[in-house]
């Protein structure tokens, strides 16, 4: 037995050490971001997995314990058939996971208000709180197939899968999408928030160390899902001045026409620049009608809102009575054709 475990040794080592060999060379940027919200996330992570720690390596360590403690060979542990209760147990199995389900909920439910997207910073990190008059920096992002636009309302610029943002500013970002759902996610940053058509999500988020960092889509979108990726450079206030105005000279505006070649599918995309965009833009995309030929989803609710039953133009609004509407229908379905184009004559009855 001893030579056949000694021949099975080797591919038994290799067999332990080539998973480890692999995870060696995985990104830990998850449990040690660059961003104060996604150091705060991990730190939750971390304070959660210790928790639930607590129970399960007592409980497996018990049960290794009993397994051998118990084991039929062992004619010395104790045999007591009748036995069936014991209050010191219970208390015992039943509190300790009661606590921690309660510090859980706590941490949980403290936390999902501290870290809410939608929550203004309140800090740049743990040791420095964020000044009242601080402006954060707009981004307003859309997931398109297979690539990200980034439009810098403040800046008037645009840019595809590179993005930029100034060191310890807070970062507002306004997120939709043209076609499917996609997933925001730049590890070093924040937490994914996701990006859907005809809504708008938001993430407040501020990255406090200068780096070239990875972003891309945690959602499955289709054939070039694993293709949407984008560079995310946090620069110091003057590099970030440099990237902005170098944007600038990129060349012709990024208008409805050219947002709607860009937004056709395409995988592997390459970075492209705007130094203009047009007015308006980003709402039009986030309504649904960049496509000027369609009727905004606003104005669908707004029609909604009035009361339906109406007709509804691309810029303009009329809603008609319920009765008026079904008498010009009525009058429409019943009138007989008339090719000479003569009036026809009323009906005397």
């Amino acid at each position: 037995m001893t030579t056949t475990f000694l021949r099975r040794l080797p591919a038994r080592l290799l067999t332990t050490a080539l998973p480890a060999a692999l995870l060696a060379g995985c990104d830990t940027i998850v449990m040690k971001p660059y961003g104060d919200v996604a150091a705060q996330q991990a730190q939750l992570i971390a304070i959660s997995t210790f928790l639930m720690l607590l129970i399960i390596v007592p409980v497996i360590a018990l049960v290794l314990f009993f397994a051998f403690r118990y084991r039929q060979s062992n004619t010395d542990a104790p045999y007591t058939p009748d036995w069936d209760h014991s209050t010191r147990l219970e208390l015992v199995i039943w509190g300790a996971p009661l606590l921690i389900i309660i510090a859980l909920g706590t941490i949980t439910w403290i936390s999902t208000h501290k870290l809410d997207p939608f929550r203004p910073l309140d800090r740049i990190d743990a040791q420095h709180a964020l000044m009242p008059s601080t402006k954060p920096l707009v981004v307003q992002v859309v997931a398109l197939d297979w690539k990200w636009l980034f439009i810098y309302p403040e800046q008037g610029i645009a840019t595809v899968n590179e993005m930029a943002a100034p060191v310890a500013r807070p970062i507002q970002f306004r997120i939709t999408a043209s076609s499917v759902m996609n997933t925001f996610y730049v590890p070093a940053l924040a937490g994914m928030v996701y990006a859907m058509p005809g809504m708008e999500t938001q993430l407040q988020a501020v990255i406090n160390k200068a780096g070239n960092y990875d972003g891309f889509s945690a959602n499955y979108s289709g054939a070039g899902f694993s293709d949407m990726r984008f560079r995310f450079l946090g620069q110091s206030d003057e590099d970030f001045a440099k990237w902005v105005e170098a944007n600038r000279n990129a060349g012709e505006p990024l208008s409805r026409v050219a947002y709607l070649k860009l937004e056709k599918p395409s995988a592997k995309e390459p970075v492209h620049r705007w130094g203009k965009v047009e007015d308006g833009l980003y709402d039009a995309i986030l309504n649904r009608c960049a496509d000027s030929s369609k009727m905004c989803t606003h104005q669908m609710m707004a029609i909604d809102a009035a009361g339906g039953l109406g007709k509804g133009g691309v810029t303009g609004l009329t809603q008609l009575r319920v009765g008026e509407q079904l008498r010009t229908v009525v009058a429409a379905l019943c009138t007989p054709a008339n090719p000479t184009g003569a009036a026809q004559p009323e009906s005397k009855q």
